[in-house]
């Protein structure tokens, strides 16, 4: 049995695949964004060891959730599956960051740094990703026009770039990344063409199975097959250059 804490899983993805673990006999810790969603996923998943309240989109909102966390004792595994989606209007937080990036980005590489280590690391990406680069010279949107597609997208790279950057620094953990397929949730909208039913069981089978196959790091998965990862993802200039800009705006080092 296997104790995991997966980010933003009020609803979605992540409430799917913490549905799944439960049934699969592990220990699962919720989170929700407030009182309320948390209320909601309880009631959704009462087998739930508990829920964390934290909202993700400020720093301090992301510190105080890793917090949290770490006061619930140690964690086997870590699914980082909380995001906004790819129809943001621009929008700054109280930080004055676009928020695409505080929650996307940001929030994942600070629970990272904050949460005690887990044994695994696993990162939603996103087919989008494939198509994006990761613009870290305007990681914040000062220079260009808004373009919420392209936000998400370069957020969700960023994400797999963490994936793979905590896989080569992190020797003692399993660390990789994912696409769910664009599925028919609340973020993929009701028009999505890929299989529901497929689409969270990826995050679950690389938190906590014991097969060789998810027993791996540095890795990409779709549908539970590894698959190639946009070129970035693998650059080690571009990986330390994006934990340096993370580090330098939330001013959380990553541990070595």
């Amino acid at each position: 049995m296997s104790r995991i804490f997966i980010s933003g899983s009020s609803t979605g993805l992540g409430l799917m695949a913490a549905e799944l673990l439960v049934q699969q006999g592990h220990q699962v810790v919720l989170h929700a964004r407030n009182a309320n969603r948390a209320e909601d996923a309880q009631r959704a998943l009462p087998q739930a060891e508990a829920v964390v309240v934290g909202d993700l989109e400020t720093m301090e909102g992301a510190r105080q959730t890793a917090l949290r966390v770490n006061a619930l004792g140690r964690f086997d595994a870590v699914i980082h599956n909380a995001a906004v989606g790819y129809n943001e209007a621009y929008r700054l937080t109280r930080d004055g960051l676009p928020h695409v990036f505080a929650i996307n980005t940001l929030s994942a590489y600070i629970l990272t740094a904050l949460i005690e280590r887990p044994q695994r690391l696993v990162y939603l990406s996103s087919g989008m990703h494939h198509h994006a680069r990761a613009n870290l010279d305007d990681i914040l949107w000062r220079k260009r026009r808004w373009n919420g597609s392209d936000a998400y997208a370069e957020s969700k790279l960023h994400d797999a770039m963490l994936a793979f950057a905590l896989a080569r620094r992190w020797r003692d953990v399993r660390s990789n990344s994912l696409e769910p397929g664009w599925v028919p949730t609340k973020m993929g909208g009701p028009h999505a063409p890929d299989d529901m039913d497929q689409a969270h069981l990826t995050q679950a089978w690389l938190a906590a199975s014991r097969d060789s196959a998810a027993d791996v790091t540095g890795k990409y998965f779709y549908h539970m097959k590894r698959m190639k990862a946009n070129p970035q993802v693998h650059d080690v200039v571009l990986q330390d250059r994006l934990i340096d800009i993370c580090t330098e705006i939330s001013g959380i080092a990553m541990p070595e």
